[in-house]
């Protein structure tokens, strides 16, 4: 996976990445003056411990006060298959004034076995079609299927992206490439950024995380070369000082501002490439899992925008 100087270059120019943009109520948006331009969304892995049901979590979401939700694939499988209808699920979304920000699956797009692609694509087509009926327009699209992979070839994995934003525009559905830390491929952002701007399509659009950006390696300052329409949704954490690095797990992840991620200068970043997607806690610390998952959402939003309003000043 390494560059020459034009692979360079051109990573670098993923500033210039535009996306469509998505009309929210302006209910929904905090844009007016004083406030943060940015919406609050809760990743519901935040809350995964209590065997809770997908339509408990979007009730505690809702309660807890966020703007928007970001639910996992395996969720509304489930959903469908205990007899929830698509139709009574978005209803449901809508009634507690909730966006879906996007949604968490695993299709293995990115893989270079013409079968497993095949499928991959398939699943993806898939996972599209019921986030449109949920009334979400957005899917991570992380390195699923190749993680262990340490040769993958950064072309055509951006070729293979192209497709999937292509079958993505046909759903309605904005595939976000999403960075794993962990994965042997695509976890820095170098990579990130070379895919997404080599993809050759006006709508590729990129998934960070905080964890991720630390477990693969990449500095925080990297985050800069990303204009704020290339990123729709911002994964929000913490991390502790132990364990380190190479033994830190998702599992280690806290709440915004309980470790030492420097979130100020990620925050002030984002402000400054112009960021106006949402900021989504994602979560999977297994000690709060065994709280109350009410009072998780409810923590999980307040520190969330504690580390905002520190440093989003709107003139």
């Amino acid at each position: 996976m390494s560059f020459n100087r034009r692979d360079f270059i051109s990573t670098a120019t993923a500033l210039s990445i535009p996306l469509a943009v998505i009309e929210y109520p302006k209910s929904m948006v905090l844009g007016t003056v004083g406030t943060p331009p940015i919406r609050f969304c809760l990743n519901t892995s935040t809350i995964d411990g209590s065997e809770l049901t997908l339509r408990e979590k979007i009730e505690i979401t809702g309660a807890a006060g966020y703007q928007g939700i970001e639910i996992w694939i395996r969720d509304i499988q489930r959903a469908v298959e205990s007899g929830d209808s698509l139709k009574d699920l978005q209803k449901l979304i809508a009634d507690q004034g909730l966006i879906l920000e996007n949604a968490i699956g695993f299709a293995t797009w990115i893989v270079d076995e013409p079968a497993k692609h095949r499928q991959g694509m398939e699943v993806a087509k898939r996972d599209m079609d019921w986030i449109r009926q949920l009334g979400g327009r957005r899917i991570a699209a992380p390195p699923a299927g190749a993680t262990k992979q340490s040769d993958l070839n950064l072309q055509a994995a951006a070729d293979r992206y192209r497709k999937l934003l292509e079958l993505g525009e046909r759903m309605e559905v904005t595939p976000q490439l999403e960075l794993w830390g962990f994965s042997q491929c695509m976890s820095r952002l170098g990579e990130l950024a070379y895919v997404a701007v080599e993809s050759g399509r006006s709508d590729a659009c990129v998934l960070p995380d905080v964890y991720h950006i630390y477990k693969g390696g990449s500095e925080f300052s990297g985050l800069n070369l990303f204009a704020g329409n290339a990123i729709h949704v911002f994964h929000m954490n913490d991390y502790p000082a132990n364990p380190p690095r190479d033994k830190i797990q998702d599992a280690d992840r806290v709440y915004p501002g309980d470790g030492i991620a420097p979130l100020d200068t990620i925050m002030q970043t984002l402000r400054n490439n112009g960021f106006a997607g949402s900021l989504s806690l994602e979560l999977f610390n297994r000690s709060y899992w065994k709280q109350d998952p009410h009072q998780v959402a409810r923590t999980g939003l307040q520190k969330m925008k504690e580390v905002v309003n520190r440093n989003w000043q709107v003139d």
